[in-house]
């Protein structure tokens, strides 16, 4: 296992990390027993950084994960958390206050049976921008609440985190130097996308650390395919499965050239993937820790992008 630093946190952070979301029942009903034994295979099989939400399951993620922290060391693991998405009874909600924000910040530490939170991220700042007060409101509002909380030693670093690399970008610019200590952004360092690699420079020009999220592109790079609700256009979807056919043609399951490539750039300090099944857990660990096949790698792009080209030409 490899282990860098997340900026100028100080906190080194395994190069694979474990999302919790998946302990929330967000994409299968999963069994409570199993997901506390995925976490503790995560901790037994090196990794040191636990990521999760109040909005994971509505509250669950965050129940179920603080049951299995009480069977492993506080040193064990840094833990990060978000204030901003929640959701109660099906119905999901937002709140970017920095009331709501210092609330929920106790209510998260309470679940989790923790009295102290490594990283507090403010969650998918994308939803503000489309709220009264914009992406300002973040800068103005709940960011300051979360560093007040940092001054009383309620959390060690503030962090924010969005699909959109631009919308992280503005507040950084919007905000005070140092304020945001960590970004995570998703779907963009991956075998069919690798945009987040064009915003490392500036990043590390602010001594921000970056951490990566969803290495199969949230079911894109899979044998199994896309869920319905997937948001990506259809010469996507059509492509990352022809990659899939040419991994399985040798013999190399795209799921784990996807985690090894995921895994590969050591500017970016680590990567979530979920899972509830420790047998999963386990062999996402060992992937990660092995050198991938470059040369498939350099073919599965190759027949994306190719395989795009093709289906928008005929769409």
């Amino acid at each position: 296992m490899r282990y860098t630093e997340l900026g100028n946190t100080g906190m080194k952070i395994s190069h694979i990390c474990f999302g919790a979301s998946s302990l929330g029942s967000v994409f299968r009903e999963t069994k409570e027993n199993e997901s506390i034994e995925a976490v503790e295979a995560a901790i037994e099989g090196g990794i040191n950084f636990i990521d999760v939400s109040p909005y994971y399951g509505h509250y669950k993620a965050e129940t179920v994960l603080g049951k299995a922290l009480k069977r492993i060391p506080r040193d064990k693991y840094f833990l990060s958390t978000k204030v901003g998405r929640y959701g109660k009874d099906g119905v999901n909600t937002w709140d970017y206050s920095g009331k709501r924000a210092t609330e929920s910040v106790a209510e998260s530490m309470e679940r989790l049976g923790i009295d102290y939170i490594d990283l507090i991220n403010v969650h998918d700042i994308e939803f503000q921008a489309s709220l009264p007060g914009g992406l300002q409101k973040v800068v103005d509002e709940t960011l300051p609440a979360l560093v007040e909380l940092k001054k009383k030693g309620m959390v060690g670093h503030v962090g924010i985190t969005d699909l959109q690399i631009e919308n992280l970008k503005w507040v950084i610019d919007h905000c005070e130097e140092g304020t945001v200590e960590s970004v995570l952004n998703f779907c963009h360092f991956c075998l069919n996308d690798d945009k987040l690699v064009d915003f490392l420079d500036y990043f590390e020009s602010k001594h921000i650390g970056v951490i990566n999220a969803s290495p199969l592109s949230m079911g894109l790079l899979s044998e199994r395919g896309v869920p319905s609700w997937h948001p990506a256009p259809r010469p996507l979807v059509e492509a990352c499965a022809e990659a899939a056919k040419l991994c399985k043609e040798h013999n190399y399951p795209i799921e784990k050239l996807a985690i090894q490539y995921s895994v590969s750039n050591p500017r970016i300090a680590g990567t979530l993937f979920s899972s509830a099944n420790p047998v999963n857990v386990k062999r996402n660990i060992e992937w990660a820790n092995e050198e991938p096949d470059w040369q498939l790698i350099e073919k599965v792009k190759e027949v994306i992008g190719e395989q795009q080209r093709v289906s928008w030409a005929n769409s």
